[in-house]
């Protein structure tokens, strides 16, 4: 299994400029025969909680069918970060497409305080089954919480996805948290934060994955666009870019 977090910088509502860079990174995941490829929170339209009622739309949104042929063609699940209407309210999203599959819906469970006016909370933890190995994915300010954490692994969760648009503030606290759960919880973390203005503060990237016994096995940067893979058969990651 080689599994990837998109470390990318997505423009602020530009919702097709942003599918067109999306398509670029999972384009490079395939050349480099990944199997799973995961962008960050919100990542289809930047985080941007203002605006996140003109901007949402349906996980059948035919604009997001390029990500499901996709899929498809080279059997490659990917996973874009989308605020998705409810009748409830506004869901912070990780939508999913998996080749020949109905395409998926994860939404955010713990909202940070900062969202209760613009977001509602999501009800049900998602575990993806790819080639049986399971992936539970978490979003932001939840994958911080460890009760949340702790559900995904008694799910049978291999892999804690952290979806996230994280300050340096919030990756320092993440990056001191996620080695001690991995260890704890005995699942790779595999953290997939953005890059560039977020809202009302710039994202920090620094995207790591943490193997079972906390150890770092790999680390992008905190200003640069790229994608980091992890063989979690070799046990050997990667950094590449476009």
């Amino acid at each position: 299994m080689r599994i990837s977090a998109a470390q990318i910088q997505s423009i602020k509502g530009d919702i097709a400029a942003n599918i067109n860079h999306h398509i670029r990174w999972v384009r490079l995941a395939i050349k480099n025969q990944v199997d799973a490829i995961f962008f960050p929170e919100l990542s289809i339209t930047n985080y941007e909680p203002t605006l996140a009622k003109k901007l949402a739309t349906t996980a059948n949104d035919p604009r997001f069918d390029v990500f499901q042929e996709l899929s498809n063609q080279y059997k490659i699940t990917i996973g874009i970060g989308v605020p998705i209407q409810s009748e409830r309210g506004i869901l912070i999203s990780l939508l999913i497409f998996q080749a020949n599959r109905a395409r998926q819906c994860y939404s955010k469970q713990q909202l940070h305080p900062d969202e209760f006016p613009y977001f509602v909370a999501g009800k049900k933890q998602l575990v993806l089954n790819i080639d049986d190995f399971k992936i539970a994915p978490a979003i932001c300010y939840e994958s911080l919480q460890i009760e949340h954490a702790t559900h995904a692994s008694s799910l049978g969760a291999q892999c804690y996805l952290a979806s996230v648009a994280k300050s340096q503030q919030g990756i320092n606290k993440a990056i001191l948290h996620y080695p001690k759960l991995a260890k704890q919880q005995a699942m790779l973390v595999l953290l997939a934060n953005a890059i560039g203005k977020s809202d009302t503060f710039d994202s920090r990237g620094c995207s790591a994955i943490w193997e079972t016994d906390g150890t770092l096995m790999g680390q992008l940067d905190a200003q640069s666009e790229g994608l980091l893979i992890y063989d979690t058969i070799s046990k050997k990651g990667i950094a590449v870019t476009l």
